[in-house]
């Protein structure tokens, strides 16, 4: 059985150290390890993959590290890597990510369990029902905002999910709920930010003249579109291409960036460091589908 460990705390010598020896105590042989020192805010982050030798558990593991933990001032989070994150997806009138993650979850690409969908339309309910994944309708107007949201998390809450995908949804979330869902609401913006903010920065694109345009997947907080970025990507363009093209390509490039993206926090490879994220690289193997097709 595989875990992983990581590890968030003020920077310190014999960090690396004090986790491998009690890793090797507990016999658990490490598999997969990455590191970063952030000398600017004094942050040390590390994330370990183990597999456990002896039979210990996560629980056994985690109670051996509280006297290191409580030495070094870890916030310490160990998890069986085995097991999928449930995810709530949330979508409005553009589908081409939601599609793409429907794919990616039908094959095991993807280490979620979609728990649920919620839209404040009704035009994919039929494609998320064939999914067997229940569908959640709920609309939303200036007058019903507060009730709207409330309804959200009741969902959220009742279905357990662990984080929340914006997959194009087209609603401003309230500061109270990007609050209670801090580091759990991941989004995809149409733009290589933060560059071209707004509601059409395809058309801001083109009438610059840009030869690259992209997409970028980032945590939501308050302040709209300007969260922790977690993964980015861009497509080149030419001057013989029109704004409808850029659509197009762009649309592709958000569909594979917010799938890394919530590959990369799934598997806790994404560590918030103020206002920025720590992004560790995928271990080998974690691409792998369960199933072609």
């Amino acid at each position: 059985m595989t875990y992983a460990l990581r590890v968030r705390c003020p920077s310190t010598r014999g960090i690396v150290a004090a986790v491998s020896t009690l890793l090797a105590e507990q016999g658990c042989n490490i598999i997969d390890s990455a590191q970063f020192d952030d000398q600017k805010t004094g942050n040390f982050f590390m994330r370990v993959s183990f597999v456990s030798e002896k039979g210990a558990s996560a629980t056994d593991v985690e109670t051996a590290f509280a006297p290191v933990a409580k030495s070094f001032d870890m916030e310490l989070e160990i998890f069986d890597e085995a097991i999928k994150r449930r995810a709530i997806i949330m979508v409005s009138r553009f589908g081409h990510c939601l599609n793409d993650l429907l794919y990616r979850w039908r094959i095991g690409a993807l280490p979620i369990d979609i728990v649920g969908v919620i839209s404040n339309h009704l035009d994919y309910q039929k494609l998320v029902v064939n999914h067997d994944i229940p569908f959640h309708h709920i609309r939303v107007t200036p007058e019903n905002k507060p009730q709207a949201e409330a309804r959200i998390m009741e969902v959220v809450e009742d279905t357990d999910a662990e984080m929340v995908v914006l997959a194009r949804y087209m609603q401003i979330l309230s500061d109270r709920m990007c609050r209670e869902m801090s580091g759990r609401i991941i989004n995809i913006h149409h733009s290589f930010l933060p560059s071209f903010k707004g509601a059409n920065p395809y058309k801001q694109a083109f009438e610059r003249g840009v030869k690259l345009i992209g997409a970028t997947s980032h945590y939501v907080t308050a302040d709209l579109d300007e969260g922790p970025i977690i993964e980015q990507d861009t497509v080149r363009v030419t001057h013989a291409q029109s704004a409808g093209d850029y659509v197009s390509l762009g649309r592709d490039v958000e569909a594979q960036v917010l799938a890394r993206a919530i590959h990369a926090h799934a598997h806790g490879r994404v560590f918030l460091n103020d206002d920025k994220t720590v992004v560790f690289p995928p271990q080998p193997g974690s691409f792998v589908s369960e199933r072609m097709g």
